[in-house]
């Protein structure tokens, strides 16, 4: 995936009204981040994303939250800013559904994106982060949990900026 967004201008209550008006669904963690990002001061701007696979970034044998944005920083991509979630799964409507509808626990889902960028807490009870799935042709942004030991598998994908 190569894409170019226009993030900003919208707050929080707007883009949530946008997502539930187009078919997104939420899960907590994603309503939690909803609620602590600062939406309402994120300038407008366009932005180029790219995804790549944690095998892409390197690290065929998997990779931690670490060494993923540290790869990915090395091959000249930067993480997203936190508020780039909401705009992306708006944009990105041809979504590869999931093949497995049931919830992961301990692996990242299959099919999803997960969005690239810094914890708003260095707590690992708080959300990380977004990541993007569709299951049984349903839309999801949701946000997800985990701490700097777990390990993604090679063909995870995560999404990062362009510069």
């Amino acid at each position: 995936m190569n894409l170019t967004l226009t993030v900003g201008g919208s707050d929080s209550a707007e883009l949530v009204r946008r997502m539930l008006g187009s078919g997104i669904h939420l899960n907590e963690h994603a309503e939690t981040l909803m609620r602590d990002i600062d939406f309402a001061t994120a300038d407008v701007a366009t932005l180029r994303v790219v995804s790549r696979s944690v095998a892409e970034l390197g690290l065929t044998a998997g990779g931690t939250l670490p060494e993923i944005f540290a790869s990915a920083r090395e091959q000249g991509f930067a993480l997203c800013p936190p508020q780039i979630g909401p705009y992306l799964r708006l944009a990105l409507t041809a979504q590869q559904g999931s093949t497995d509808a049931n919830l992961s626990v301990g692996r990242a889902p299959d099919g999803s994106l997960t969005v690239a960028s810094d914890p708003l807490r260095d707590d690992d009870e708080y959300p990380k982060g977004f990541y993007l799935r569709v299951v049984d042709g349903q839309s999801w942004l949701r946000g997800y949990r985990c701490d700097d030991e777990f390990v993604f598998s090679p063909g995870d994908r995560f999404v990062f900026l362009l510069l």
